[in-house]
C-alpha cells in the first residue's frame, strides 16, 4: 500500500482489513506467545466460563492490527507505538475488521497518529474488540 504523508488529511478513512479467526491462527498464535491457556485452546473450558467458545487472544486481536497497519503504511519500521483498548472479546470463526483514521499529521516529522479499531459483527450487532485507540506511523 505504502502510505504518503502528503497525501493525508485529518479525518480521512485509510484503511479496512478483514481476517477470519481460525482455531489454527489461535492455535498458532499460542504456540507462539507461550500463553497457553485453556480458555484459548478448550471450547469445554471456555463455555465453562460463560462464553459460546474458544476466545481469541486480546494480544493475537491487537497483532491482526498492528499487521494491517504495517500493510497500509508499507514498512515494517514504520509503526512507532501503538495503544489500545481492549473492549469485547473475538470467538473462533468470526471475522475481525481492523480499521484507521487520521487523527494528526506531524508534517515536520513525518509522522501521523491514527485512530484504530477492531470491529465484528455479532448477532445482528456491532462489537468492538478494540476501540478508542491510537497508532503512531512515521512516513517521513
Amino acid at each position: 500500500m505504502s502510505a504518503r504523508l502528503a497525501e493525508l488529511s485529518v479525518g480521512d478513512h485509510l484503511f479496512e482489513v478483514s481476517r477470519l479467526v481460525t482455531r489454527e491462527d489461535v492455535k498458532a498464535y499460542a504456540d507462539a506467545s507461550g500463553d497457553q491457556n485453556p480458555l484459548h485452546q478448550d471450547d469445554a473450558v471456555a463455555r465453562a466460563a460463560g462464553f459460546p467458545g474458544i476466545v481469541a487472544h486480546g494480544m493475537y486481536t491487537m497483532g491482526t492490527l498492528a499487521s494491517a497497519i504495517v500493510a497500509w503504511a508499507g514498512s515494517e519500521g514504520s509503526l512507532a507505538r501503538m495503544r489500545v483498548q481492549f473492549r469485547a472479546p473475538v470467538f473462533l470463526n468470526e471475522t475481525i475488521v481492523c480499521g484507521g483514521s487520521v487523527r494528526s499529521i506531524d508534517a515536520a516529522s513525518g509522522t501521523v497518529v491514527l485512530d484504530v479499531w477492531v470491529r465484528v459483527e455479532r448477532g445482528g450487532a456491532t462489537e468492538w474488540p478494540i476501540r478508542k485507540s491510537e497508532a503512531e506511523v512515521r512516513l517521513g
